[in-house]
Parts: structure tokens; sequence; C-alpha cells
């Protein structure tokens, strides 16, 4: 059975906000889309800017760098057909936001 390690907690991030978790050395862009939770690398694939410190419209993220438009619940950029962003398996359990800990390949531990 899969693990899963507490990033956040639910509270903090409250329907149509983001924020940015780092896990094992990455950055986890953690969206809540009215009261779901989707986890995506915090990276624009065209140029690097963060996604989890962009605009939030519903499901979609644009980022701040160069308008790229993202679906947070699918990973699918709008800008360019074929295009997407890593998406991570999470669950909610009580007031923890978990990410499935053999998801992410980076190093180190967990910052809150």
């Amino acid at each position: 059975m899969p693990s899963y390690m507490t990033v956040a907690r639910a509270s903090a991030v409250p329907p149509g906000t983001a924020t940015v978790v780092n896990v094992k050395g990455m950055g986890i862009a953690l969206f809540n889309v009215k009261g779901k939770f989707y986890a995506l690398d915090n990276t624009c694939p065209h140029a690097g800017f963060p996604l989890g410190q962009s605009p939030m419209f519903d499901n979609l993220v644009i980022c701040i760098g160069h308008g790229w438009r993202f679906d947070v619940t699918t990973g699918e950029c709008y800008s360019v057909p074929g295009a997407t962003v890593q998406m991570y398996p999470l669950l909610v359990e009580g007031d923890e936001v978990k990410i499935r800990e053999d998801a992410i390949r980076g190093e180190g531990t967990i910052h809150l």
C-alpha cells in the first residue's frame, strides 16, 4: 500500500487559493478548487515561473511569466496543446493534505 506524507494543513489553503510546499527539495503547488485539492509541479514548463504564485480562476492557473494557462485538475496546458505539468497523487485526511511519497523524486525533508 502506498505511503503518504503530510505537506500542508487544508485549513491553511482556502477554496480558490494555492500555496507552495517544499517536498524533498522540490516545489509543489497545492491548489484548492472548490474544496478539492490538487498537487502540481510548481514550475511552468515554458520558462520556469512559479505556478503556485500565479493567478487562479476556478480550475485554471495562468502563469505569471508568459500567460500559459493550465487546468490544475488535469495538468493540461490550454495554451499549447500537448504541454502538461506533472501532477502528484494526494489525499486529504481531516485537516492534513498528504502527497504520495513514492511520487516525489527529490531529496531531503518536508518544510511546512
